[in-house]
C-alpha cells in the first residue's frame, strides 16, 4: 500500500472514533473593538458570555495601543467562567471553546486591504476543525454601485452600464486574490480529515441573494450579480450555511448591514443616504471531508431586527430569526450565528 493510501485508510478508520456532536459559530464584526460605541466593549464581552458559541470570527480587531484585543477579549471572557483560546491577530480575530493546536496567517493585512487567519483545534468528541477569519478588503465595494453610488469614495454616481462593467470594478479589489488563497489553503485542510470552517465580513454580497427574485427590490436596478467570492467558494465547493437552511432571499434576507443603533447617529450608519443599502455581507461557509456528515442545524442574525435605508431606521422584512441584543450594541453590523450538526 502507498504512503498516500496508507494515510487515507487511518483517515477514514479515525472516523469511526468520532461522536455526533453539535457545534456553534458566530461570524462578528465589531466595529474598531466595540470603541465606536460607549459601552462596546462591555457588550461584546456580555455576549459571547451569553451565547458561548463554540467559535468566534471577528471583524475590525485592531490592537489598538499595541494592546492583544483577541487575547484581552479572552481574558476578560474567561473571568466571568466561560474559557476561551485565543492567539494574536490583526484586523481579523479568533475565539475558540478548545485548545488551539496552531493559528497561521494565511492573508497578512497590508493596506487595509483585508486579512485571513486560520486556527487548528481538536474537540473532545474527535471532530478537527480548521476555522478561519476573514474581513475582505472593503475597497472597490461595487454592490453600491447598483445603489447610484462609487464604491470607492461613496459619493453619487452613475449605475454601471453592465454587469461585466460591474464586476470588473468589484475585482480591482483583493478580495477575490484573498478569497483564492483561502480555496488553496483550505482544501489542503479537508485533505487532511478537517472540517473548514469560514467566518467573514466579506464587503461583498452573495450571488445566491442578488438573483432574479431580488433584482427589482432593495435598489437592485435590475441587477442579477454572480458576485466573485461567493462564486468562487461555491464552485470550490464550499457552502453557504444561511443559504443552506434558508435558500430564499427574498423571505430570508438576512441583513447584516447596515445595522440600526439606537446609541449612533443615523449620518455614522450608513455610506449611501439615499438608498436602500441593506446587504448581506457577513458570512459563515463550510466544507468536511467526504466520510464527515455535517448540516446546518439552526441559523440566526445577531442584532437588532432593524436596519438603516435611505437614512431611516426601518423594520426588516422577511421571517429570519433573530437574536436580539440584551442592551448596548456594540457595532454598525449585525452577527451571524449558525448551529452545525457533525457526524
Amino acid at each position: 500500500m502507498s504512503r498516500m493510501k496508507f494515510a487515507a485508510a487511518l483517515l477514514a478508520l479515525s472516523a469511526f472514533s468520532v461522536r455526533a456532536a453539535d457545534y456553534t459559530v458566530l461570524q462578528w464584526n465589531i466595529w474598531q473593538e466595540g470603541t465606536m460605541v460607549e459601552g462596546g466593549y462591555d457588550a461584546i464581552v456580555n455576549e459571547i458570555v451569553r451565547l458561548q458559541p463554540d467559535f468566534v470570527t471577528l471583524s475590525e480587531v485592531r490592537n489598538y495601543r499595541g494592546v492583544d484585543f483577541t487575547g484581552r477579549l479572552a481574558g476578560d471572557i474567561s473571568a466571568r467562567g466561560v474559557v476561551y483560546y485565543t492567539a494574536p491577530g490583526h484586523d481579523s480575530g479568533l475565539l475558540c471553546r478548545y485548545p488551539i493546536e496552531r493559528v497561521d496567517t494565511i492573508f497578512p493585512e497590508v493596506g487595509d486591504h483585508g486579512s485571513i487567519y486560520r486556527l487548528h483545534t481538536s474537540t473532545p468528541d474527535g471532530h478537527r476543525f480548521a476555522v478561519y477569519t476573514a474581513h475582505l478588503d472593503y475597497q472597490n465595494c461595487a454592490y453600491y454601485e447598483p445603489r447610484g453610488y462609487s464604491g470607492t469614495n461613496w459619493k453619487e454616481c452613475a449605475l454601471p452600464a453592465s454587469v461585466d462593467e460591474l464586476l470588473a470594478n468589484n475585482e480591482l479589489s483583493l478580495r477575490d486574490e484573498a478569497a483564492r488563497v483561502f480555496i488553496e489553503a483550505a482544501d489542503a485542510d479537508v485533505a487532511a480529515g478537517r472540517i473548514v470552517i469560514l467566518g467573514g465580513d466579506f464587503n461583498e454580497p452573495s450571488h445566491l441573494d442578488w438573483t432574479e427574485a431580488t433584482a427589482s427590490i432593495r435598489d437592485h436596478a435590475g441587477f442579477v450579480v454572480p458576485w466573485t467570492v461567493s462564486t468562487l467558494l461555491v464552485e470550490a465547493g464550499y457552502t453557504d450555511a444561511y443559504r443552506a437552511l434558508y435558500p430564499d432571499p427574498v423571505e430570508y434576507p438576512c441583513f447584516t448591514f447596515p445595522s440600526a443603533n439606537d446609541d449612533v447617529e443615523i449620518r455614522r450608519l450608513t455610506w449611501a443616504p439615499e438608498s436602500d443599502e441593506r446587504d448581506r455581507i457577513d458570512f459563515i461557509y463550510y466544507k468536511a471531508p467526504a466520510w464527515t456528515e455535517i448540516s446546518v442545524a439552526e441559523a440566526s442574525v445577531f442584532g437588532p431586527h432593524r436596519s438603516i435605508a435611505k437614512s431611516a431606521v426601518v423594520t426588516d422584512e422577511g421571517a429570519d430569526n433573530y437574536i436580539a441584543p440584551l442592551g448596548t450594541w456594540p457595532t454598525d453590523h449585525k452577527g451571524v450565528l449558525v448551529k452545525f450538526m457533525c457526524k
